[in-house]
């Protein structure tokens, strides 16, 4: 029997024979693919029965996680998602929630649940996630993992469902900094700069997102051993950013994107869309061009704002999240304005495309919390190295 089909994070397919390397430097790591990513001989069901129900297993392996297998991971299996990957808590309405094992009675975060529940189980070594509003930055830090929003456009998306293509960005996770590091060296190659990330920048603004003072003091504490390993503190300056008119520019970026790329299926094959997804993709439906034109434009400005305070050698400290995962019996309502608070802080990288990484720094309520860096344009492999550095510390 395969191993952790207790957490509810496995794809239920047959099993099929996946190729890999003999040799590489991924050798003797076992990989779980989300099931938004083609993997040949599995079907792609995008954590929606509907779409399932249509599927054929596909000929042909999606890029990067092709690259993985040759350079020696071994696939394990297709891990769950979201219904469309259009949600942020990891509750399926048609599959249920995938264990987090760092915090059993919160949520493991979404719409990468599987694959975050997967590797803090240590079923797998690592697993692939993605990224539009926070798919792989959540649940890292719901479940004290590595997690990486990538410089978008860094990874190629072959092979892989569309969400919303001026966001959506390829993702892994792992419980170590060491075996993140060895998936970057692959996926990544280096960095086009080689510039030091050494300027700690803090806001006040995005530090006071954060839901309690328990919460405060848990990010405090994490963000100080950033500022151990630069030996440095953080400078606090004004972000300049108008954070409610940020999360509205992106939710309509988003939501009318999400419209283009599945309103003709989801008018034609009708999925029963479960709470939360079928109230997104009907206001995308209704988000008009002149609306995305208007928000669009508010993106390219929020992009100069953070561009300008990050420079070619700066790092914004900032909360992942608000505060350490929902638990599971919250109501739909409260776990919806978590999801909103949520996405004012993870809104940032998205809208200007620039990579964040989230490290499991902090622990509050006997659960993790994420304190995430945001570095220049194409800092990719920068971050990680520093990612290990903090990690390293003694």
């Amino acid at each position: 029997m395969r191993a952790g089909t207790n957490l509810n994070a496995w794809c239920d397919y047959p099993e099929v024979a996946v190729a890999h390397a003999d040799a590489g430097p991924l050798q003797g790591l076992t990989l779980a693919v989300k099931d938004l990513f083609q993997v040949a001989g599995y079907p792609n069901g995008w954590g929606s029965p509907t779409r399932l129900a249509e599927a054929q297993p596909d000929t042909e392996t999606q890029s990067a996680v092709q690259k993985m297998l040759d350079a020696g991971a071994e696939f394990v299996g297709k891990s769950q998602c979201e219904e469309l990957c259009f949600s942020l808590t990891g509750i399926n309405a048609h599959y249920g929630a995938p264990v987090n094992s760092a915090a059993p009675d919160r949520v493991t975060g979404g719409s990468s649940s599987g694959s975050a529940s997967l590797v803090a189980a240590g079923v797998v070594d690592i697993a692939t996630g993605s990224d539009t509003g926070g798919s792989v930055r959540a649940p890292a830090s719901y479940c004290g993992l590595i997690g990486l929003r990538i410089t978008h456009g860094r990874i190629a998306l072959d092979r892989t469902m569309p969400l919303a293509s001026s966001f959506d960005c390829f993702g892994w996770f792992a419980r170590d900094a060491e075996t993140y590091a060895r998936v970057g060296e692959v996926l990544l190659g280096d960095d086009e700069r080689d510039t030091p990330l050494k300027r700690l920048v803090g806001s006040p603004d995005l530090d006071s997102l954060l839901l309690s003072d328990a919460d405060y003091l848990a990010f405090s504490s994490g963000a100080e051993k950033v500022e151990k390993y630069f030996d440095d503190e953080r400078t606090f300056d004004a972000l300049g950013i108008d954070l409610e008119n940020a999360y509205k520019a992106f939710r309509v970026c988003q939501a009318y994107e999400a419209w283009q790329a599945h309103g003709d299926w989801i008018t034609t094959s009708k999925p029963d869309l479960g709470p939360g997804v079928k109230e997104r993709f009907e206001y995308g439906a209704a988000v008009s061009g002149a609306e995305f034109e208007r928000a669009s434009s508010q993106r390219a400005e929020i992009r100069r704002q953070l561009e300008a305070l990050i420079g070619d050698d700066g790092l914004l400290v900032l909360p992942t999240v608000p505060s350490c995962a929902p638990l599971k019996n919250e109501s739909e309502d409260t776990l919806q304005a978590f999801r909103e608070q949520a996405l004012v802080l993870l809104c940032l990288s998205g809208l200007s495309g620039l990579p964040q990484i989230t490290l499991p720094l902090a622990e509050v309520y006997d659960a993790p919390l994420g304190v995430s860096l945001i570095g220049p344009r194409g800092s990719d492999r920068r971050l990680i190295d520093i990612a290990v550095g903090i990690l390293g510390q003694s």
